[in-house]
């Protein structure tokens, strides 16, 4: 078991620092920085509360309700694993890793952007399941951005788009 843990660990330094260090281009590092906020709290916070409160349907009204508490309670597992696994962040750990502006301090696993972006888009798409053109990709290139600029591990980004997903499934199956 430790030797399939080890290989897991050895693919996720692989991944992270094809992402972090192979890919690496001045576009995208304009982009990359600008869009992870996406999952930050101000626009997660903001945002689905402005279309609950603003949406001109009850349909959407209650979406926006329904992907603001998904991302309240997504973030109650994020908590607990960052204290039960307080797993350190890869800038801090591999020499030569990328990294910008302010970074983060607190533990890495798992990603807490990838969570939200997640948590709120997915009672979207279930509500109409042709945004998942315009939504997924973004939830994805915001989990890809928090490798990208040297603060997670793919498996934290990993982690939070299954805990954001998870939840804001079992928030619209709850609240129909």
């Amino acid at each position: 078991m430790t030797r399939l843990f080890q290989k897991l660990v050895e693919l996720d330094q692989r991944l992270f620092v094809g992402i972090n260090g192979r890919l690496h281009r001045s576009f995208l590092n304009f982009w990359l920085y600008h869009l992870t906020h996406l999952g930050g709290a101000w626009f997660t916070i903001l945002s689905t509360l402005a279309i609950w409160y603003f949406a001109p349907s009850p349909v959407w009204s209650r979406t926006g309700l329904q992907a603001f508490a998904a991302l309240a309670a997504s973030h109650i597992p994020v908590a607990l694993a960052k204290k039960i696994y307080p797993r350190v962040r890869p800038y801090l750990t591999l020499p030569g890793t990328n990294t910008f502006r302010n970074p983060l301090t607190d533990h890495s696993f798992p990603s807490g952007h990838t969570t939200a972006i997640f948590s709120i888009t997915v009672p979207f798409i279930s509500t109409q399941p042709l945004l998942a053109l315009i939504l997924a990709p973004i939830a994805v290139i915001v989990g890809i951005s928090r490798i990208y600029l040297g603060l997670h591990y793919p498996s934290d980004v990993l982690a939070g788009g299954i805990i954001g997903s998870a939840v804001a499934l079992s928030t619209v199956a709850l609240w129909p």
